[in-house]
């Protein structure tokens, strides 16, 4: 498959990295060629300093043999040109980055469709949605919801200690979820959830039966939406409190989407140091948030706003560092849901080591939402984690597919796959070795990186 990539930016770089360990044939352009020698000291990939817009630089990379035309410059207006020329020209699918929201409404898009781009994407308004369902639970890292109405649920908790439950089913009045094996939990709960992977000691494991939940990991559930509090009460985070009270750090693009997508109830403030942003700001934010002009690491004037009592602290400066930090001290300070955007994929792991909280990387959030259009099986969503070394991918299942003709556990997937649950008419359910997969279920499939390719002659 040829992909040609305009813009050597942080995603376009990202996507360059990640499509070359594919075995792609990558090409990526741009006009500044300090940024491309870098990328192609890196890389195996074909580079070229053209212009996205130049038909005749267009033509020089091949963009007519191009199977999808990704654009992902800093310009809007330079990445729906050169997206639609693209098109013209012959790529198969174009993909255009955007930052107006009117142009994701669905009669716009269809409008954009017409012009030959295939899709547009919006990489704030992704995370931002990311933001939003994290932020509904202080005990949860990160949530995310598969199926139309999100009836089924994925979510990944940090085990601290060892709580205690009620479990008689193993003989003890009082267990522990920290230290028994998910056969165990499973057996003593009714199976009303499923464990499709633990992160511990940097790496990401899939589970198996024996498997024991120990300290300090980060262990991912799949559920369905009745169920998710009997997790929260096993994983005895129930003295944590609803999020009614939260602060923004930083008003860039980002925060106004998130500010957006936050639920109207909640008491939300934002900070931001620049005076004139803060004016824009009082128009494009709700009519509900209180902008606030200062530092977000000023601790004096975060306390006089109320610092003490918020349930939530999310910070979405374009300083990695600063948000990390803040985020810790936030942590220390007793707020129990904190979220920190950062951007360097280097500073991840040192991030959730340093128990920053739920972390936003537009990058993969970005490249997730690109990728899936590379697979030929129908695919509705697809996250890649951003702290484990795992994708989650929503399949739509065909009729006649290779899923349909045996059960799950007669299947043969491949290693490093775990299928978590299902919305079949409508009703989220879990997945067991018997099950039979039939036509319009929608399948949520956990793969371990590199795998989910392996996956998709399963759905076809």
């Amino acid at each position: 498959m040829k992909i040609v990539i305009a813009g050597a930016g942080a995603i376009g770089t990202h996507l360059a990295r990640l499509l070359s360990k594919e075995n792609m044939n990558v090409v990526l352009i741009d006009e500044n060629e300090e940024k491309l020698s870098k990328v192609g000291n890196d890389l195996d990939i074909m580079t070229s300093a053209v212009s996205a817009a130049s038909i005749i630089g267009l033509r020089s990379v091949g963009v007519s043999d191009a199977d999808l035309f990704i654009a992902v410059t800093p310009h809007e207006s330079l990445n729906l040109t050169c997206a639609m020329l693209a098109h013209q020209l012959g790529a198969k699918r174009t993909v255009a980055r955007v930052d107006n929201y009117e142009y994701m409404k669905p009669e716009n898009l269809k409008f954009f469709e017409k012009a030959g781009i295939s899709s547009l994407i919006y990489p704030e308004l992704l995370a931002a949605k990311e933001i939003a369902d994290s932020a509904q639970f202080s005990w949860v890292r990160q949530l995310w919801k598969f199926g139309v109405d999100g009836d089924l649920l994925l979510l990944s908790l940090k085990m601290h200690d060892n709580h205690p439950i009620l479990d008689k089913e193993i003989g003890n009045e009082h267990n522990m979820l920290v230290g028994h094996t998910l056969k165990e939990i499973g057996m003593a709960n009714g199976h009303k959830f499923q464990v499709v992977a633990i992160k511990r000691n940097g790496e990401t494991v899939m589970p198996y039966g024996d498997e024991k939940i120990l300290p300090r990991d980060l262990v991912f559930f799949m559920t369905t939406r009745e169920n998710i509090n009997e997790i929260r009460h096993l994983a005895g985070k129930d003295d944590y409190p609803a999020v009614r009270r939260a602060i923004i750090i930083g008003g860039g693009k980002l925060s106004v989407r998130a500010d957006w997508a936050l639920p109207d109830h909640l008491d939300l403030k934002m900070v931001e140091p620049n005076v004139e942003r803060c004016e824009q700001l009082g128009k494009l934010a709700k009519p509900r948030t209180l902008i606030i002009n200062g530092e977000g690491h000023d601790m004096d004037l975060l306390r006089d706003e109320g610092f003490d009592n918020l349930e939530a602290f999310i910070a979405l400066t374009d300083n990695d560092e600063e948000n990390i930090l803040s985020c810790v001290a936030a942590r220390r300070k007793g707020i129990r849901k904190t979220i920190a955007q950062v951007e360097n994929l280097d500073y991840l792991d040192m991030a959730e080591d340093l128990d920053v909280g739920t972390i936003i990387n537009k990058k993969k959030i970005a490249a997730s939402y690109i990728y899936r259009m590379l697979l030929k099986s129908s695919v509705d969503n697809m996250k890649m984690l951003t702290v484990a070394d795992a994708d989650v991918a929503e399949f739509v299942v065909k009729a006649g597919s290779k899923v349909t003709r045996k059960p799950v556990m007669e299947l043969g997937l491949p290693r490093g796959v775990n299928i978590g649950g299902m919305v079949r008419d409508g009703k989220g359910q879990l997945v067991g070795g018997r099950t039979v997969l039939q036509t319009n279920d929608r399948v949520v499939v956990f793969c371990m990186g590199g795998t989910l390719k392996k996956l998709d002659k399963y759905f076809r």
